[in-house]
Order: structure tokens, then C-alpha cells, then sequence
């Protein structure tokens, strides 16, 4: 039986891209770097700020120093404007308090930076209670690895077998694959299903309301 379910942020259970795609654009415009249609960031987001950054940078502008810069620029526009075009998907409150009311601890692995990974969750789903919520944080490897799967395992005190991964991307499908738990991909998010079928996925939901167990 399942005990824990670990979600996603973006894509899953947070509809982010368009606040993603303006503050990467504020911070290309910066430096006179052509920006993007809002479509394109579904492709360019799922593995950190940094690879979003590279990705929407031309490809002779991508060094180090001028991620960093361009990083910065974002960082400020994110913080005080992620949450005007941010909205929750169709179902996913209900969902998840139908899990806390079933008794399932519940969890975020996301590979937003950190602070702005709590601020989300804690903005829109203020009465849930989730036994962890975690970012991208300096220093730890961010999904796919498994790391951060196993640090929110330890603190539920869950075994693999006892957990269930959702989200909407190959990186997520990965990541639940290099940790050793189901997992289930979610159609509604920014990424398609080929995507997660070519990462391992083989069970997948089109909306919140379907059964997960």
C-alpha cells in the first residue's frame, strides 16, 4: 500500500509557465538577447534554473559568466512577479486533499530553486499539510538523480515499495526510475506523452480526477 506521494511542482501540479517564460524574457531583454514564445519554455524548463537559462541563451552566448548574469536578472523579476500568471491545475487541490484526508503523507520534489518552491507551495495550497516540500538547493544533484526522492523517503520513513512519483516530464519519469518508485506521469502538464514513454513511463492520468491507486 502506498503511504507517500511525491509531487512534481511545475507542470504538475502548478500551471507555471507563463510567469517562466516572462521573467526569462525580462532577463534576456536585458542584455539584448532574443526572447521566446511562451511555448517554446515547455521544452526549455524540468532541469533547473541553470539549464533554462543555457536553453534559452543563443548557443555562442552560453558560457558560465553570462548564465550567471542572465540567472541574476531573473532571480529578480521571478520573485517579486512568479505568481501573476500562476495558476493551480483543474483538480490537483481537490486531489491532494483527498489524499490527506485518505491519510497519505504527501510531498514536492521540484528542481525550481528552492526558496521559490516553497513560496509556490505554500501560496496556493496553504492547507496541506506536506511532509516535505524541496527545491534545487546549492550543492545537491538535481532530479534525475534519486537524491532527492530518498531525503523526502527518509523524512516519511517510507520504504520504495510505499511510494508513488507524479509528474509530467522525462526527467520525472527518470527520476522515479533511478529511485526505485512507481510512478505515474500526468498529461496535463508541459511535456508529452512520448516523452514519458521514452523515459520508462507506462501508467499515466489525463486529469486530476482519475483514480491513482
Amino acid at each position: 500500500m502506498k503511504k507517500l506521494v511525491i509531487f512534481d511542482l511545475d507542470g504538475t501540479l502548478l500551471d507555471t509557465i507563463g510567469d517562466l517564460a516572462a521573467a526569462t524574457n525580462y532577463a534576456l531583454s536585458q542584455y539584448d538577447f532574443p526572447q521566446h514564445e511562451e511555448q517554446a519554455y515547455r521544452f526549455f524548463v524540468g532541469n533547473g534554473i541553470n539549464k533554462l537559462i543555457e536553453r534559452a541563451l543563443p548557443e555562442d552566448k552560453r558560457t558560465a559568466d553570462i548564465i550567471s548574469m542572465v540567472k541574476h536578472e531573473f532571480m529578480k523579476y521571478y520573485q517579486v512577479h512568479g505568481e501573476e500568471a500562476t495558476r493551480p491545475y483543474p483538480g490537483t487541490v481537490e486531489l491532494l486533499h483527498r489524499l490527506a484526508a485518505e491519510g497519505k503523507q504527501l510531498a514536492v520534489a521540484s528542481n525550481k530553486f528552492h526558496e521559490g518552491t516553497v513560496a509556490l507551495v505554500k501560496h496556493y495550497f496553504p492547507d496541506i499539510d506536506f511532509v516535505s516540500v524541496l527545491g534545487q538547493r546549492e550543492g545537491i544533484p538535481v532530479k534525475p538523480s534519486p537524491v532527492i526522492v530518498d531525503e523526502i523517503r527518509a523524512a516519511a520513513r517510507v520504504t520504495r515499495e510505499e511510494t508513488l512519483y507524479i509528474g509530467d516530464s522525462g526527467v520525472d519519469a527518470a527520476t522515479a526510475l533511478n529511485a526505485g518508485v512507481d510512478f505515474i506521469g500526468v498529461l496535463w502538464g508541459f511535456r508529452p506523452q512520448s516523452e514519458l514513454e521514452a523515459a520508462g513511463a507506462t501508467r499515466f492520468i489525463a486529469s486530476a480526477e482519475e483514480d491513482i491507486f
